[in-house]
Order: structure tokens, then C-alpha cells, then sequence
């Protein structure tokens, strides 16, 4: 812990996570700890303090069992309310990406793509004729700076690769946090597994009928509940492996993908369904879905399909976490001074929505 005693308007960058696990992953980037500071009562938000190189930030998680735009936009507004000099706030965590292209663990990062700004709210739009959709919903674009950031980044990513960055990071990680790292690094036990599009994942009832048989055959089931609860809360144990995609394997460990997020308030629950609205709203181009509306940095756990895949959220969590640390690193705290406030452009993004 800090002894420096620092006050509110400190606290220049904001740190936005809709999951326990992506506020944990966010914890553990901080380089230092500070205490917490007095809330105002309108503010509903719990946050953790903390430091990055010379950047001081406060990060916030949704309350227990939210998510979407609506919930993320109100922590940000409370965030921005009480820590007044924030700049920016990105959310940075974990969703769902679109096939071939991103694979499972790999980091998106959002960057205008044509007349699209970075991230665009694929749900919001008005139904026309012959079928056809208008979407009106998109944030605004990141900060200059954050982008000429992002941009230097990806050079030296180009030309060095990821050992000096994200990779150590996590070597740091493996070093500090040996618990911790057991459950959020990558291990052999992450299975990237795509089924082909047409393909939906094995029923629940068939999962149940058949775990049933096992109960009446050998008469105890704790054995297979607790290798359920290790597994997640879904798998494809009983998915049609013949329907699995062949694909070549990657040579590297870390793979980071720029542009369009789409972004919404329900989850894309098929393969056929992701397809459509890629193709028909989004023009084919968004590289993954997720439902905060603020992902400027995301990891992915599954294909936004039918076979959704809880084993891979906590390295997501703790990738996405990493090249986000590593982001600011790139930007000066001169940068910081001379961005707008976050509250300013919040502000602007609710009255273009």
C-alpha cells in the first residue's frame, strides 16, 4: 500500500469490469494499491484504488448478477460523478468472438472500421421493409491519444512480438500470485473447439437423462458433480465431435485482432443467429459481441454460439487485463492531462444515441 495521501480528482483513468473475475484480473495489474477514499451516498459503486507506471486508477465492477449497457452505463456515471478528473474508462473484459478469424483466448481491441467508430450497439436500431434494419447505437471514438497509443502499440507489437509485454505480465503474475495463477493462466486443459455453424450444442435434457442412468447405475453422483462444477456450468461433453472444425494450429501464444465490437443487451445464444446479425446489421465485420457497450479491450471464451465455454473466462479475463496494462504504458500522463473528461463525452454519447 501507498503512503501517499491522494484525493479524488487524483485519479485520472477508470477501469470498467462486469465480472468478479475481469475485477480480479484488473486488481492484479495494479503495481500499487492505495486506500480507499470516502463515497459519496448517491454513488452505489464500490471501487479499488490503485496505481499503473504514473497512471492513478480507480476501477468499478457492475453490481452481482448485471449486465448490459444500461448497468455499465450507471457505474460509469456514478464513477465519473465522484472521481471528477477521470478521462477515460474502458471496459475491459471478456465476450464472445466471430469465427474464423478470432480464436478462443485471443485479444480484440476496437478501432474504427469505415464510418463506424470502434464499438456499435448492434440492438439499437429501427426495423424497415424487406426485412432490413437501420442501427443508430455507437459510442463515440477513443480519445486521439488512446488511439495514436493503440496504434504504436500494434508496431511494437509487429516488430518485437509479445515477450516484453503481455507475456510478462504474466510471467509477473505467475511470479506474485502462484494460486492465482494456477486457476488464470493458460494451462493444457483449454480446449479451443469450434463446431461448425449449423451445429448446436448437445441438450441439457439429454445431458440429464444421461447422468440419471449413471445416479441409478452406480448409485452416487458426487463424483460427477464436482467434475461438473470444474468443467463449468456448460459443456460439449455430448457435442458431435465429427462436427468440430479442423483448423491449423497457432504458433504463437498471443494473438491481438483491431476492430469493429458489437455490442448489446442479450446474449448471442446461436451460431445462425451471430451470422445473421454480423451480416445483415453489422456488414460482416464485427470480430466479436459483448454486451457493455465500452469494450475497448476484450478476450474471448466461446463463438458466441450455442456451445458457450466457461473454462477459458478467467485467462480472458487476465489476457484482455494485460495488453490493457501494457496500453498504458504507451500513453504519457501529459496525453492524459490534455483529453477531455470522461463525463463530457459520456454526456455527448447519450445524446447521439
Amino acid at each position: 500500500m501507498t503512503s501517499r495521501a491522494l484525493n479524488h480528482q487524483d485519479y485520472s483513468l477508470g477501469w470498467v469490469c462486469a465480472l468478479t473475475k475481469e475485477l480480479v484480473a484488473a486488481t492484479v495489474m495494479l503495481d500499487q494499491r492505495h486506500p480507499d477514499l470516502p463515497i459519496p451516498a448517491n454513488d452505489q459503486n464500490t471501487y479499488t484504488l490503485g496505481s499503473i507506471g504514473d497512471h492513478n486508477v480507480v476501477t468499478a465492477c457492475l453490481p452481482k448478477g448485471d449486465l448490459g449497457n444500461n448497468p455499465a452505463a450507471t457505474v460509469a456515471a456514478c464513477m465519473t460523478s465522484t472521481f471528477t478528473s477521470i478521462k477515460f474508462w474502458p471496459m475491459v473484459g471478456i465476450g464472445g468472438g466471430v469465427p474464423p478469424k478470432v480464436r478462443l483466448g485471443d485479444i480484440v481491441v476496437s478501432a474504427p472500421v469505415y464510418d463506424s467508430p470502434g464499438v456499435v450497439q448492434w440492438d439499437l436500431g429501427i426495423a424497415q421493409e424487406g426485412n432490413n434494419f437501420r442501427r443508430i447505437g455507437a459510442l463515440n471514438k477513443a480519445p486521439d491519444a488512446l488511439r495514436t497509443a493503440i496504434t504504436k502499440l500494434e508496431a511494437q507489437h509487429e516488430i518485437y512480438g509479445f515477450d516484453a509485454g503481455i507475456l510478462a505480465i504474466l510471467e509477473d503474475v505467475q511470479s506474485k500470485q502462484p494460486s492465482l495463477a494456477a486457476r488464470y493462466l493458460r494451462s493444457e486443459n483449454l480446449q479451443d473447439i469450434l463446431f461448425r455453424a449449423g451445429y448446436e450444442h448437445a441438450s441439457k435434457e439429454y445431458q440429464q437423462a444421461d447422468e440419471e442412468q449413471k445416479v441409478n447405475k452406480d448409485g452416487d453422483d458426487d463424483n460427477n458433480e464436482e467434475e461438473e462444477e470444474e468443467d463449468g456450468a456448460s459443456n460439449c461433453r455430448y457435442c458431435d465431435r465429427t462436427k468440430v472444425v479442423k483448423r491449423k494450429p497457432r504458433k504463437t501464444k498471443i494473438k491481438v485482432h483491431y476492430g469493429l465490437v458489437a455490442s448489446g443487451n442479450s446474449v448471442i445464444k446461436t451460431a445462425r443467429e451471430r451470422d445473421e446479425i454480423n451480416q445483415q446489421r453489422l456488414e460482416g465485420l464485427a470480430l466479436c459481441f459483448e454486451m457493455e457497450a465500452a469494450g475497448i479491450v476484450n478476450s474471448w471464451v466461446d463463438y458466441s454460439d450455442s456451445h458457450k465455454n466457461y473454462t477459458w473466462q478467467e485467462y480472458a479475463a487476465i489476457v484482455a487485463a494485460a495488453f490493457a496494462k501494457e496500453l498504458l504504458g504507451v500513453v504519457t500522463p501529459n496525453q492524459v492531462i490534455l483529453m477531455p473528461l470522461a463525463a463530457e463525452a459520456l454526456v455527448s454519447e447519450v445524446k447521439d444515441g
